[in-house]
């Protein structure tokens, strides 16, 4: 999908089927683990047929124990002209995901789970190659028309996606699973073949079929055969036996061996009588102008049948750069970005919209198969004007509707008024932050609330959202989260909005909210963490995490705590890991100048401090504890002096309590390697008030 930079979002009714340093690294790669689900990562060009190219995928899913489980990933790369900036793919990065969207649940298989992606860059081929790297792909499968461009084998994508791919590949051409019973696989050996076999037998057992393993020989001259000759033989037939035995379902597998001058001709005669062709690339070396070698590639253009063509990451037991060498090509790499291409990147990448989350039995297939809890805390102080309307609003939607949310909890402050009362009316769980963890002490702030609330919370996914809010609405809750279940990369989701402000006389103006947003947060990030300029709303209240990556990170107690997220988990985990949700519009109670003064001061002790612990600098000092404000009363001003600062909570999960309550459990899908914790900060009372405020 090229972009086009005045692309507008589409309708739903319009839409059809288909060190300390950080890292210009946006993420950690892995690999594919033989103990891992298999994955099957299938790039969608054409929506038009991306539907049948995934039900190809799960249907060529390698039996393991009886059955065939995984995960099929499809992918829509948005390709940005050079002359744009990655940031111009994020309205048609959206539309993309909104369209893949519509293909849930093509693949009818419940052991077989659906997740789609959508990716920014330059060229679709490094997309999809990058990808592959990311999620820990086992193998590519790409549609082939049957087209070529007079300069490209099977066209210029997929053949820099075979040659640059990080794992196993595949080809498919005119394969329908309605015409797919009878399977043909030309065997001669070696771990192409054995790839081949091992998606055919997959693909028979989907569709009830039986697969005729082909061995060809080379007819016998006159005379008797040399030494030579006899030991060719031998080996091929061992290594054909040694593919056969690896069959799940040796009943549905029949031997046909054959006698042939043309390997070509002997498999096109045996396609005849068959549906579908599986066949390996060829096991040496290839000329330049060849990708999967010379009989496959033939076989691929001249056979009326479906076929699929297979090529391994490795031959046999060689290591990667033995395979390398033995190719002679080293892979094509994608030039390094700068600061300001990883932002755009990032941005057009890992912005959602929560209209793309409003499906949510989708949301609730999701995290069935993958087996977790979603926890949502209510941190509150003082809120009786708004939380009986939260409460009911969620509750209705994401838990009694829709088995979205395995509990709501409030955590309460000591409130004044009847907000615990209200809640425990709705049947709400609550909890006083102060008697959490009582041993530990107690602050003041909201962070301190969303630290101790971990610790009452069971979700293996934990979404907090503000209790001011006056226009709720259930995207608030499952626009954090669905970023969270249809992307295993990110880990911590943000939301953003438009903010109003009451102005003059109380008329509420559509924008004008967010003022330490602006004026605070986001100039200190682009000054000292760009990496993070692209988030829209870095102070936002509703945000939401795995708790597997939430219990290795320090909170601060007060309203540095969002600031200090951010910068922790960019440092531990990477730009890739933080994503963000426009969630439309929030309407909430907004604070007085003296108010956002004092917060912007706290979050600037916070950068301050992890500026300090970065460069290993003395950047703060007692006396930077304390902030004289101007008051003015009547006709005179005067200064008060307010202690401001948070206090810093080391990770929950180094404690042994925490860790008691909460032991590890086993959790499907890649968590990116970070570093542990830090120590505890400074001790002191914090400042800040519990509840979301204007910012």
């Amino acid at each position: 999908m090229v972009v086009n930079p005045d692309a507008q979002p589409v309708h739903e009714e319009r839409l059809t089927a288909a060190n300390g340093d950080v890292s210009t690294e946006l993420a950690p790669t892995s690999s594919p683990n033989e103990e891992d689900e298999y994955t099957i990562l299938v790039p969608t060009t054409d929506l038009r047929t991306a539907g049948r190219m995934i039900q190809i995928a799960a249907a060529l899913m390698p039996v393991h124990e009886g059955e065939a489980r995984g995960k099929v990933l499809p992918l829509g790369v948005v390709e940005i002209p050079e002359e744009l900036g990655f940031s111009a793919g994020a309205i048609p990065a959206r539309i993309h995901r909104q369209m893949l969207g519509r293909l849930r649940r093509v693949s009818k298989s419940p052991q077989v789970e659906l997740r789609t992606l959508v990716r920014v860059h330059r060229q679709v081929w490094q997309g999809i190659v990058e990808t592959a790297r990311d999620e820990g792909v086992n193998l590519i499968l790409l549609g082939w028309s049957g087209r070529v461009n007079a300069d490209s084998v099977l066209g210029t994508t997929i053949d820099h996606a075979v040659r640059n791919a990080p794992c196993d590949i595949a080809v498919a051409k005119g394969v329908s699973l309605t015409a797919a019973k009878r399977i043909l696989v030309p065997i001669r050996g070696g771990p192409h073949a054995a790839l081949a076999f091992k998606l055919a037998t997959g693909l028979a057992e989907r569709v009830d079929g039986t697969v005729t393993a082909l061995r060809i020989e080379l007819p016998e001259d006159a005379g008797t055969p040399d030494d030579g000759t006899i030991a060719t033989r031998e080996r091929d037939r061992e290594e054909f036996e040694a593919v056969l035995a690896t069959a799940p379902r040796p009943d549905r597998v029949r031997q046909v061996v054959v006698q042939a001058d043309s390997v070509v001709d002997a498999i096109l005669k045996q396609a005849e009588s068959q549906q579908v062709v599986v066949m390996g690339s060829a096991a040496g070396p290839q000329h330049p102008d060849q990708i999967f070698g010379p009989i496959a590639e033939e076989i691929a253009r001249r056979c009326d049948k479906g076929i699929v063509v297979v090529k391994t990451r490795l031959p046999g037991t060689a290591t990667h750069e033995e395979w390398e060498q033995l190719y002679a090509r080293q892979p094509i790499t994608a030039p390094a970005l700068d600061i300001s291409q990883i932002v755009d990147k990032w941005f057009a990448e890992n912005t959602f919209d929560s209209s793309e989350f409003e499906r949510i039995d989708d949301l609730v297939r999701l995290k069935r198969q993958q087996g977790v809890t979603i926890s949502l805390g209510l941190p509150a102080l003082n809120e009786e004007e708004t939380i009986a309307a939260i409460v009911k609003s969620v509750k209705t939607e994401l838990m009694d509707r829709h088995p979205l949310l395995d509990e709501i909890v409030l955590i309460d402050s000591r409130s004044t008024d009847r907000t615990r009362e209200i809640c425990a009316e709705l049947g709400i769980p609550v909890y006083i932050h102060q008697d959490i963890l009582p041993e530990h002490g107690s602050y003041r702030g909201k962070g301190e609330t969303l630290w101790k609330s971990m610790h009452v919370l069971k979700g293996d996914i934990i979404a907090w959202i503000d209790t001011d809010i006056r226009n709720i609405h259930p995207r608030f809750v499952y626009g954090l989260i669905g970023p969270l279940l249809k992307d295993q990369r990110v880990q911590f989701v943000k939301g953003f909005y438009k903010r109003p402000i009451r102005g003059p006389g109380g008329v509420l103006q559509s924008t004008g909210g967010g003022r330490v947003t602006e004026l605070t947060a986001r100039p200190l990030f682009n000054l000292f963490y760009p990496e993070l300029s692209g988030l829209i709303q870095p102070l936002a209240g509703e945000q939401a995490g795995r708790r597997a990556v939430l219990e290795q990170l320090p909170f601060f107690t007060g309203y540095g705590v969002e600031t200090g997220l951010l910068l922790d988990l960019l440092l531990q985990y990477g730009l890739r890991a933080i994503g963000q949700v426009d969630l439309k519009r929030r309407v909430h109670r907004n604070q007085s100048l003296a108010s956002l003064s004092v917060m912007s001061f706290g979050i600037l002790q916070v950068v301050m401090q992890r500026l300090a612990q970065r460069h290993r600098l003395q950047l703060l000092s007692e006396v930077n504890r304390s902030m004289k404000l101007i008051q003015h009363e009547r006709d005179r001003f005067h200064v008060e002096l307010k202690e401001v600062g948070d206090v810093e909570r080391p990770p929950i999960g180094l404690l042994p309590e925490y860790r008691a309550a909460h032991p590890p459990r086993p959790r499907r899908g890649s968590l990116p390697t970070g570093d542990t914790a830090r120590g505890t900060g400074q001790n002191g009372p914090a400042s800040a008030a519990t509840s979301g405020e204007a910012r």
